[in-house]
């Protein structure tokens, strides 16, 4: 075995909000390990830089602007993507719109409801419809060849609940559900589907640490290791298992990568 072949050389991935963030992150490692990463963004603007950076270090992108709460949008991206490299293995699913922290009795629940379902639970049922008959295929390949994988991306929230989230929790739990469901019926095809639970230091979150420090120091005394995480060694690494062959046996589960503040079930 060559040991400095890259573990995924010749599959392709579309990385949904990878302009920045913990999709950034996902697309940086994929590509370290040889996929052709289409990063799909909303603006073009986010999404070429990080096809710049990835192109930079060795690997090989291209940016597709998509706006995943638009059913045709997502399917152009899939067809666009088939179309110049021939294939799709991986679909992740990562971009979401809100999560602003509110109580309940203050939030506009139409407004916000709309939002995240359409970014969050719709989106990803776009993105399986899209990529199934190309996971499907990726299955079908040579043991080592390919291999169909959907990644969705949630959170510990959609896990154990969180205050004052009241709307993004259950917005999250939604994709777990989808994940678990998709599962059952693609195992007949050798197609896995998987949740990320991540806690990392998106550009999001060490905005908020800046503005409150008290924020970072309650988040890092209630982890075990003592920090968030990586959105590329960490986060990005855990969605490359789900990626690879290593996994083959799993599906249907969540992976929560929060550093153990939560140890729940």
């Amino acid at each position: 075995m060559d040991v400095n072949a890259r573990r995924l050389e010749n599959r392709v991935a579309i990385v949904t909000g990878a302009g920045q963030g913990v999709g950034e992150g996902i697309a940086r490692r994929l590509a370290q390990e040889g996929v052709t990463v289409v990063v799909a963004a909303r603006r073009a603007e986010t999404g070429q830089p990080v096809v710049e950076s990835i192109r930079a270090a060795g690997g090989q992108a291209v940016c597709i602007v998509t706006d995943v709460s638009v059913s045709e949008s997502v399917d152009a991206c899939v067809a666009s993507t088939v179309q110049q490299f021939g294939r799709l293995d991986i679909m992740v699913h990562n971009a979401f719109m809100g999560g602003i922290p509110h109580k309940l009795e203050k939030a506009q629940i139409e407004k916000h409801w709309t939002s995240m379902s359409r970014t969050g639970v719709w989106a990803s049922l776009f993105c399986a419809r899209a990529a199934m008959p190309h996971l499907i295929a990726s299955s079908a390949r040579p043991q080592g060849e390919g291999g169909g994988r959907l990644i969705l991306i949630t959170s510990p929230s959609g896990v154990e609940g969180s205050a004052n989230i009241p709307l993004y929790s259950p917005a999250k739990a939604g994709q777990r559900a989808i994940a678990k469901s998709l599962a059952r019926e693609w195992g007949e095809f050798g197609i896995t589907v998987n949740c990320i639970g991540p806690v990392a230091g998106s550009p999001a979150l060490l905005t908020a640490f800046d503005r409150n420090p008290a924020l970072q120091q309650a988040i890092e005394a209630r982890t075990p290791l003592g920090r968030v995480g990586d959105i590329t060694d960490d986060i990005g690494s855990v969605a490359l298992f789900l990626a690879s062959d290593d996994s083959s046996f799993v599906t249907g589960q969540t992976i929560i990568c929060d550093g153990g503040s939560f140890l729940g079930l």
